[in-house]
């Protein structure tokens, strides 16, 4: 039988970045499912403060060399790659100059949100999709953690869907007690539509509030997890009133299995339309 694929596409990884839910979770999960028999595929932004000596980063010269166009404007797309030696797994870094060379990952030195955030989370995740077809690689299930990587689902429901690397694949967002972005740009609507977006889903988009903008990520998501015991309010409402696939949280030492399982099951629900 044929190893599932599950693709970890996620904000932060220990040990590239300083320790948190995300980093912690995204680090140990990838390990174990690979241990349980999967094939896997993990991909993250290279932001500046990962030590590119230190983790021996170096640049994959035939995924590298595209542009991708974000707001009418062209982006290089940088690929790197990394391994975790004691972990046997082999990590790939999405890299841009402009996008990704600052100091702290989502926030000013003020703990401001970054006002492009909106545009550092389409490029990564349209760098991932774009990165993994070169590499002929069919996920099963796609596996996102933390807000950089939280617009995955809409590319893959409505962008990608008919690409026939994707055109199976099931998007599974996990969720965390991070910070809630309310700084998003006002010009997101126009930023989508320019990406490709149809008509149905800018509309849902001029509410650019945490709240409605991950209401409507929601609703293209197949499925969603809990990374932390608690959510935030806003979020933890919006997942009780999630009418898609959901895995609550659970204990470390049970989470291989449970999660297994339930990308096994997640496969196995009908095509989103």
């Amino acid at each position: 039988m044929e190893k599932k694929k599950i693709l970890f596409v996620s904000q932060e990884i220990a040990p590239f970045v300083q320790k948190s839910e995300i980093s912690n979770f995204t680090r140990r999960l990838p390990q174990s499912i690979q241990e349980a028999g999967r094939d896997i595929r993990v991909f993250t932004p290279k932001f500046a403060c990962i030590n590119e000596r230190r983790h021996q980063l170096h640049e994959v010269i035939r995924l590298s060399g595209m542009n991708i166009i974000i707001d009418d404007k062209d982006h290089p797309l940088i690929i790197k790659v990394a391994s975790i030696p004691a972990a046997r797994l082999q990590v790939y870094f999405i890299d841009n100059e402009e996008f990704y060379d600052r100091k702290n990952i989502l926030t000013d030195e003020e703990g401001v949100y970054y006002k492009d955030n909106d545009e550092r989370s389409m490029f990564f995740c349209r760098g991932v999709l774009e990165t993994v077809k070169k590499l002929g690689w069919k996920p099963d299930v796609i596996y996102c953690h933390g807000w950089m990587a939280s617009l995955m689902p809409l590319y893959i429901k409505k962008i990608y869907h008919k690409d026939p690397h994707f055109s199976d694949s099931k998007v599974v967002l996990s969720l965390y007690e991070e910070e809630i972005n309310n700084n998003w740009d006002d010009r997101f609507p126009e930023k989508l539509k320019f990406d490709g977006f149809d008509k149905k889903l800018i509309t849902e988009m001029q509410d650019t509030s945490y709240e409605n903008v991950m209401k409507t990520i929601f609703k293209y998501t197949d499925a969603l997890a809990l990374g932390t015991e608690t959510l935030n309010p806003i979020t933890q409402a919006l997942y009780d009133e999630a009418t898609c696939l959901k895995q609550d949280f659970v204990a470390e030492e049970l989470q291989t299995k449970a999660l297994s399982e339930f990308f096994d099951k997640v496969i196995e629900e009908e095509v989103f339309v």
